[in-house]
């Protein structure tokens, strides 16, 4: 008898979890509005000779009529990273429990979000949610808070006023846009390399490299009937093939609905030449079957448009004009 119940509950009910995982509607933070205040800390790399990037990017931020607190730490200098383990993670748990404080802002990426991960209590975060904002190594943050049920925001960060403001206009006023909660679409020219289709789920992902380094944590995200984003920088184009089929074998391309190839910048040329573009390497994993929409603007170039990671989205690859569509 007792066989018999726990039988049922294997058919029955573990299932079912495993459904509502897999279509489970996060959270959307508040939206914000004029006299809101924002924290931007420094939860990775180091902000060496940086200041006055990151004092751009309060002026913006207060010129949409925000508030802006920065860090305690968030200048401190600990080797690799803007101070110690410690005192990024203090910086972030404070932003996190601080009420008052509606959105964070990393200052940069680089490295070192993962080794504050675990050292983080969210439970203040869910009571109260609000936006977790970035790129790149912020990817660490993008996966674990949406295995939390929590929606995020991939844009700008802090570092990204560097950069001329009308080199970077799309990615400041998409960011603006989602950050507000103006609805966000994008209409893009279609690679050659696109594979066509129409298709709807939720956007995940982020950098390749910090996907990679998730897998097998708590802060390994589901693909399947969603929409994953990826993009890169910095890297061979086999060392790229092997985080990419490291991911194939965890299963991350799996009953995925379509992919979303952003920025691959800064392809480093090995000796012994790979022999095939970086579109046609993304195709020799990713199922056939799958709509993959290549070039779209996000990740490390100055156009780096905003993506709400959690939310719903269509993306409908067609022979001309490709779309992304948050729902």
């Amino acid at each position: 008898m007792k066989k018999r119940i726990f039988l049922l509950f294997f058919i029955l009910v573990i299932p079912s979890v495993f459904c509502q995982t897999e279509k489970m509607n996060l959270k959307t933070p508040p939206y914000l509005a004029k006299g809101d205040t924002i924290a931007i800390v420094a939860p990775a790399g180091i902000l060496k000779n940086r200041k006055h990037v990151i004092d751009k990017a309060k002026e913006l931020a207060e010129s949409w009529g925000l508030k802006v607190v920065y860090g305690e730490h968030m200048f401190n200098q600990n080797h690799h990273f803007a101070g110690t383990d410690e005192e990024r993670c203090e910086d972030f748990q404070k932003a996190l429990d601080n009420p008052n404080i509606k959105a964070i802002w990393s200052a940069r990426g680089g490295y070192g979000s993962v080794r504050i991960l675990d050292r983080l209590d969210f439970t203040k975060f869910l009571e109260r949610p609000k936006w977790i904002i970035g790129y790149s190594d912020i990817t660490a943050f993008h996966n674990h808070i949406h295995n939390l049920g929590v929606e995020t925001l991939h844009a700008m960060m802090g570092t990204s006023m560097q950069d001329q403001v009308t080199d970077i206009e799309h990615t400041i006023t998409t960011f603006k846009k989602a950050l507000f909660g103006e609805g966000l679409s994008y209409k893009i020219p279609s690679s050659k390399y696109n594979r066509k289709g129409n298709v709807q789920g939720e956007l995940v992902g982020g950098n390749i490299a910090i996907l990679a380094s998730m897998l097998g944590s708590n802060s390994q995200i589901s693909t399947k009937g969603k929409i994953l984003f990826i993009e890169e920088i910095g890297e061979y184009k086999y060392s790229i093939d092997r985080m990419l089929q490291s991911l194939k074998r965890a299963g991350y391309f799996n009953g995925v609905k379509g992919i979303v190839v952003g920025d691959m910048t800064k392809i480093k040329k090995n000796t012994t030449p790979w022999g095939s573009s970086i579109e046609q390497l993304v195709l020799d994993v990713v199922p056939e079957d799958i709509p993959v929409l290549f070039d779209f603007p996000a990740g490390h170039e100055p156009d780096n448009r905003a993506l709400i990671m959690g939310r719903g989205v269509i993306l409908d690859i067609n022979e001309t004009t490709s779309n992304v569509i948050f729902k």
